[in-house]
């Protein structure tokens, strides 16, 4: 057969043929052995750009300026004109999706070229603000880049570990059903459902769960039926986020009565995005029975911003050539009139931004709401640390995420204490001594002392952040106070507000009592 085959048919087959052997011959399959090679290809690419961030931000942006200069938002805002980052600076004032609706309702009416040339292919549909749903648009352009950077995360990580292994056991992705609605001739729907319909072919084999089971839209229905479906399979890579996952842990705990990694053996690899993992870590590891390796994503409907390239050093790496230019306004200016627009060779380590960006999609100066600090700048690497108006400063202490996440973590530290779930709201007016910071906790292990164990979170808080530090020394708030939550409680208080599901997380903290007084306390 081989002397019938045209030259380059031969060379093909003769290569394929070797690689076989070879592979046979090292216990590896074809699949991971070509998924090393395809890393290697992926690195030396990311390479170039990583080592030329602030030209490549240029060339983004300058290119993000040029194809949408006859748009009417293009028209509006002189982009004909703009040839500078002061230009932009100028012109485009930063705006939230509140500020920009008017231009988005054009866009979802159906009109063409309002904020990016021509229509979007989809809306990606998240959970609203004031005006109810958001519809944040996805082009064309736009698209093959939040597929692109889940890939590379993984190749990333197979490059740094050479492990590949995975690639041939089962992958499950918790996510939104893949049912889309029509939007006068333009597709709706979440984002992670919108994503699965572009899943490779070659993953297409391994990938959990069914399409029908995808499909379910009420989440605790989808999480029990995910668990008959997987709970007999060679499930290799799982990912979602932490809460959720969390809930599927569970549910595969106690159907089996095992560890979910005696449950799934070769279950090597987390992958994980939207909230921080750390508070999840020793739960996580009680479920499994083990250690398994993690990939941090920064995924949004607006944009894939980072992966987690490294295995051994802190942050996730920031995307400059994926189609959005990034600015970084301080947080602590972020309120004030003139605060500063910084560009990427503008920044500092553990300064805490607020992330502006404009896209492919057709987003200007836009305000996602997360703040970010770098952990690195050469290459530029990231940490998510918060939600603009996620935080507690009812006396001025602006507390963030960050901070709350890392004094839990300080204080389970070598302890036998795990934790489901917590939020932090400030109490402003107690029935009786000073005011203070509320720490609703629901514990897998309670610590035997609860009084012991707030003076430990509120010692790592205090060493965080010295304007808390303050109000404590002058006595205008008292150490913080830990309220258990009955079991399940987050779950229920999510269920009651129609958020239980896989794209929803509960805010780390607030600076006002709306959550806290719906949840109910032992």
């Amino acid at each position: 057969m081989v002397a019938f085959l045209q030259p380059q048919k031969l060379h093909f087959f003769t290569k394929k043929l070797s690689i076989t052997i070879w592979a046979n011959q090292t216990n590896m399959s074809i699949k991971s052995f070509a998924s090393k090679i395809f890393a290697k290809s992926i690195h030396q690419k990311t390479q170039k750009w990583v080592s030329n961030p602030i030209e490549t931000q240029q060339k983004v942006f300058l290119d993000l300026i040029q194809q949408a200069s006859e748009t009417h938002f293009g028209k509006d805002h002189n982009f004909s004109q703009i040839k500078s980052h002061q230009d932009f600076v100028k012109n485009v004032p930063v705006r939230d999706y509140e500020d920009l609706k008017t231009y988005v309702d054009k866009v979802v009416k159906g009109e063409p070229d309002i904020l990016w040339k021509g229509k979007p292919l989809y809306f990606a549909k998240t959970s609203g603000t004031t005006s109810g749903a958001k519809y944040i648009p996805l082009t064309k352009e736009s698209m093959p880049f939040h597929i692109q950077a889940a890939r590379n995360a993984i190749l990333s990580y197979i490059h740094e570990t050479g492990k590949a292994d995975f690639v041939d056991g089962k992958m499950i992705f918790l996510q939104g059903s893949p049912t889309l609605e029509d939007k006068n001739g333009i597709k709706l729907g979440r984002l992670s459902g919108i994503v699965a319909h572009f899943v490779p072919a070659y993953l297409q084999k391994n990938r959990m769960p069914s399409w029908e089971t995808n499909c379910i839209e009420d989440w605790e229905t989808k999480v029990n039926a995910i668990v008959n479906e997987t709970i007999n399979e060679d499930m290799a890579v799982i990912s979602g986020i932490p809460s959720w996952v969390q809930m599927y842990f569970e549910k595969l705990k106690e159907k089996a009565h095992k560890p979910v990694g005696e449950i799934f053996k070769n279950f090597n690899l987390f992958i994980y995005g939207g909230v921080n993992y750390e508070p999840y870590k020793a739960k996580f590891e009680n479920l499994i029975g083990r250690k398994v390796d993690s990939i941090e994503l920064f995924p949004a409907s607006e944009g894939f911003f980072a992966y987690q390239d490294s295995q051994k050093e802190k942050g996730m790496l920031l995307l400059l050539n994926s189609g959005i230019f990034y600015e970084f306004i301080k947080a602590n200016e972020f309120h004030n009139q003139d605060a500063k627009r910084h560009t990427i060779g503008e920044v500092e380590l553990g300064v805490n931004y607020v992330l502006i960006i404009s896209t492919n999609a057709g987003l200007w100066a836009y305000n996602i709401g997360d703040t970010v600090q770098f952990t690195s700048l050469k290459p530029y690497r990231i940490i998510v640390s918060g939600r603009i108006k996620h935080f507690i400063s009812a006396f001025g202490e602006h507390v963030i995420a960050k901070e709350v996440e890392s004094a839990l973590q300080e204080a389970t530290e070598n302890t036998e204490v795990r934790v489901n779930e917590f939020t932090v709201a400030p109490q402003i007016n107690p029935i009786s001594g000073l005011p203070f910071h509320e720490w609703f906790i629901e514990f897998e292990n309670e610590p035997n002392n609860l009084e012991e164990f707030a003076l430990k979170i509120d010692k790592a808080m205090r060493n965080q952040n010295a304007y808390y530090d303050d109000l404590i020394v002058g006595k205008v708030l008292r150490t913080l106070i830990v309220s258990k939550v009955p079991k399940n409680g987050f779950q229920d208080y999510m269920k009651s507000i129609g958020k239980l599901g896989g794209q929803n997380k509960l805010p780390r903290l607030s600076d006002n009592r709306e959550i806290a007084d719906k949840l109910g306390r032992e």
